[in-house]
């Protein structure tokens, strides 16, 4: 096929030999079969922010670290420069993740290259060699659900471990390859430790993984993994091998009221000393 504009410099540089095909678009990008250094892989080519319909939230990139502090009040401030970096930094999200992911044993597609917004990786096959299909998009046999869902729960952990939550995992941004499972899709990765909302997210993506297991194997809506997963992580318990149970005893102990009104109070009673020794010192630099 024509060779796409995007891809134009990767096949310059010898990074792909021949574009083969054009294998999905979607809201975030289009995705390319590629051959290179002798077999098939994938070409993620990343549409311009004015061009996808995915909205890069706040709360997804709260946590994430940036380069300087320059760069960190231009985009705060969204300058043009800001807008130009929060891009950039969006894009390598999936990339950083991706390589952070495979590292830690989470099965994703392997990264191979990064350039001028185009990702080159693995590409994840079926057992006759056809691109691998959608979670959404098969049947499956009561015993392949369980089998699957502990997979996907096995590597939500490992990638928890790894210090991220994928933040929009489904049934839509998982593949079926032959060895199993494979998470896809993670610009939106969260930072765990970083970010308000990473308890949430978790919860959610867990969720999701036992809402479309539980169609085929009914059983798995009765489990609680992500409450589990979170409170060991919060416990500094966590840790790749760790064995759930897939159940969560919630705290159903009584507050005290009157003791939780009492440290409001204390806590209100030291904000207004705060306040009034911060007029004190300020009055007492005018006097000066």
């Amino acid at each position: 096929m024509k060779i796409p504009k995007r891809l134009q410099p990767l096949v310059e540089d010898g990074m792909v030999d021949e574009v083969v095909a054009q294998l999905m678009s979607g809201k975030e990008a289009q995705v390319y079969v590629v051959r290179a250094g002798g077999e098939l892989r994938c070409a993620k080519v990343f549409k311009e922010a004015k061009q996808r319909s995915f909205k890069q939230a706040v709360q997804y990139q709260e946590g994430r670290k940036v380069r300087n502090s320059r760069q960190g009040r231009a985009m705060a401030k969204k300058t043009r420069y800001g807008q130009k970096e929060q891009e950039q930094a969006w894009l390598n999200a999936e990339v950083d993740a991706l390589y952070r992911l495979a590292a830690a044993e989470v099965r994703v597609p392997k990264p191979f290259g990064f350039v001028d917004g185009v990702l080159l990786m693995e590409m994840i096959t079926d057992a006759e060699g056809f691109a691998a299909p959608r979670l959404d998009d098969v049947t499956l046999t009561a015993e392949q659900a369980r089998t699957y869902y502990a997979k996907v729960i096995g590597d939500v952990v490992r990638m928890l471990c790894a210090g991220l939550i994928h933040g929009d995992l489904s049934e839509f941004n998982v593949l079926l390859a032959t060895d199993g499972p494979v998470i896809i899709d993670l610009p939106q990765a969260v930072d765990a430790a970083g970010n308000n909302s990473a308890e949430m997210m978790l919860e959610r993506d867990v969720n999701n993984m036992r809402a479309y297991f539980g169609r085929y194997a009914p059983e798995l809506l009765n489990t609680d993994y992500g409450k589990e997963i979170w409170a060991l992580y919060e416990a500094g318990e966590l840790h790749p091998e760790s064995r759930l149970t897939g159940c969560f005893a919630y705290d159903t102990t009584a507050v005290d009221v009157d003791d939780l009104l009492a440290v409001i109070e204390d806590a209100r009673e030291e904000q207004d000393e705060h306040l009034a020794m911060l007029a004190r010192n300020e009055q007492g630099d005018e006097e000066d």
